[in-house]
C-alpha cells in the first residue's frame, strides 16, 4: 500500500480537531505506509518526551492503542516508535513504562488479512518481548543498560561482586530476547522490518559492550571469590562465550543487509586456556583433584583475556563515537539553516522598511548584523528625539497638519563631535 491511507487521514483530522498534538504525531508515525516512521515524527515525539507540560502517560498509552489495531504495519511501526523513544527519547519515558505491570501483550498476535501479515505477525511477537523485557531490566536495576557509562571507571567496570553476580544475569535474558528476533537478510524485505533490525542492531551492540565489560570485571574478581560466587561466575563466562557466538551470526545478517562494515564490532574471544584456568580454580575450591596451575601461568591467562576483551570493548565503541558524530553534523546543519533563515528574515525586513524610508538594502542588511552600533544608534536618536520634540511642532496649513520636524536617519553615520 503506497501512501496514507484513508483511516490515517481521517485519524489524524480527528486529533487536529481535538488539538491534541502528541497523539497527532504518534497517529503520523504510525500510518499503513509500509515504511518506517518518519523522522520529523519522531523527532517530535522526542522533543515531547523533554516538554515537562507533555503528559508521558497519555502519550504511551496512545502507542499501545496503536498496537491494537488490525493491521501490521501500524503495529509494527507503534512498536519501532515506542523502541525510538526508549532510546533517544527523556529517561522518565522508559521509567514509565518500566513502572507499568502489563506493556505489549501481543504473545497471540496474528495480521490474517494478507500473506505478508503472517510472515510479519512473528517479527512482531518477537520485537514486542524484547520490548518488554529491555522496560523490565530497566525496572529491575533502574538504569538503562545500554546508555550506562563506559570505560575503566564505568558502572559495570567498577560494580562489587555480589551485585554484579546478580545483574549479569539480567543483561543477559535482554540479550537472549534481542536475538531471539532472528531474522535473516531474505526476511528483511521491506521499510518496517528494516527500521525494526536497525534499532535493534544498535541496541545489541550497546547491550554486548556492558555485558563484555561486567564479564572483565567478573574476571578481575574471579580468583578472590568464594566457592558459590566461583561456580555462578563459570557459568555466567560460559554463557557470555555462548552469546558471543550467536552475536557473531547476528552481524552477519547485517552485513549482509548493507550495514556499514566499519559500524560492526570485531568481536574475538578470550583464548581457551582462561577456561581450563577458572575451571581448575573451582574444582580446586571444591577439593577435587586437578592438575595444578602456577600462579604466572594463570596471571598470564587472565591478563591476556581482559585485554582481548577489552579490545572487543573499544571495537564496540566505534558505533557511539560515529554517531555522535553524525549528531553533530545535524546540529550543525541545523544552526547554519537558522543562520540562513536570519538572514532572509532581515532581508524581509530590510526591504520593507527600504520601501518606507528609501534606505539602500545593503545598508539595512549591514545594521542587522552590527546589533552594537544598532544600539547605539538608538541612544543617539533617542536624545535628538527628546531635544527636537520640544522646540518643534507641527504647522498647520489648510486644516491639514503637516510636521516640519527634521526626520531623524536611523541609518546614517554619526557626525564626529569636535570641542568648541
Amino acid at each position: 500500500m503506497s501512501g496514507q491511507s484513508i483511516t490515517d487521514r481521517i485519524t489524524a483530522a480527528q486529533h487536529s480537531v481535538t488539538g491534541s498534538a502528541v497523539a497527532k504525531a504518534v497517529c503520523k508515525a504510525t500510518t499503513h505506509e509500509v515504511m518506517g516512521p518518519k523522522k520529523k515524527h519522531l523527532d517530535y515525539l522526542i522533543q515531547c518526551t523533554n516538554e515537562m507540560n507533555v503528559n508521558i502517560p497519555q502519550l504511551a498509552d496512545t502507542l499501545f492503542e496503536r498496537t491494537a489495531n488490525s493491521s501490521w504495519v501500524v503495529v509494527f511501526k507503534a512498536l519501532i516508535t515506542t523502541h525510538h523513544l526508549m532510546m533517544y527519547g527523556n529517561e522518565r519515558f522508559i521509567q514509565y513504562l518500566a513502572s507499568r505491570n502489563t506493556l505489549f501483550n501481543l504473545n497471540n498476535y496474528l495480521d490474517k488479512s494478507a500473506m505478508q501479515g503472517y510472515d510479519m505477525s512473528t517479527f512482531i511477537r518477537r520485537y514486542s518481548r524484547y520490548l518488554n523485557e529491555k522496560a523490565l531490566s530497566y525496572r529491575l536495576v533502574a538504569v538503562d543498560f545500554t546508555k550506562m557509562k563506559r570505560g575503566i571507571d564505568g558502572v559495570m567496570r567498577t560494580m562489587n561482586a555480589e551485585k554484579l553476580l546478580k545483574t549479569l544475569p539480567i543483561i543477559q535474558n535482554q540479550h537472549d530476547a534481542l536475538l531471539d528476533f532472528d531474522a535473516n537478510p531474505n526476511e528483511l524485505t521491506n521499510g518496517v522490518i528494516n527500521a525494526a533490525f536497525m534499532l535493534l542492531f544498535k541496541d545489541s551492540i550497546r547491550l554486548f559492550a556492558a555485558y563484555n565489560e561486567g564479564i572483565i570485571n567478573l574476571l578481575e574478581k574471579y580468583f578472590d571469590m568464594k566457592k558459590n560466587q566461583c561456580k555462578e561466575g563459570l557459568d555466567m563466562y560460559k554463557k557470555f562465550l555462548s552469546r558471543m557466538t550467536k552475536l557473531s551470526e547476528f552481524l552477519k545478517v547485517a552485513e549482509q543487509v548493507g550495514i556499514d562494515q566499519g559500524d560492526i564490532p570485531d568481536l574475538t574471544q578470550a583464548p581457551s586456556s582462561l577456561l581450563e584456568a577458572l575451571e581448575q580454580h573451582l574444582a580446586s575450591l571444591e577439593g577435587k583433584k586437578t592438575k595444578e596451575v602456577s600462579a604466572a601461568s594463570r596471571a598470564s591467562a587472565l591478563s591476556c583475556a581482559v585485554s582481548t576483551l577489552a579490545n572487543t570493548g573499544m571495537s564496540l565503541s566505534r558505533m557511539d563515537e560515529k554517531e555522535k558524530q553524525q549528531a553533530l553534523e545535524e546540529e550543525q546543519a541545523r544552526l547554519q539553516a537558522l543562520k540562513v533563515f536570519h538572514i532572509y528574515t532581515c532581508l524581509c525586513v530590510c526591504v520593507y522598511i527600504r520601501g518606507i524610508l528609501s534606505i539602500p538594502c545593503y545598508s539595512l542588511l549591514s545594521c542587522f548584523t552590527r546589533k552594537s552600533w544598532l544600539e547605539q544608534r538608538l541612544r543617539e536618536i533617542s536624545v535628538v528625539s527628546n531635544s527636537t520634540s520640544t522646540s518643534a511642532s507641527p504647522s498647520t496649513l489648510s486644516g491639514k497638519s503637516v510636521n516640519t520636524t527634521a526626520a531623524v536617519d536611523l541609518f546614517a553615520v554619526s557626525a564626529p563631535t569636535t570641542n568648541r
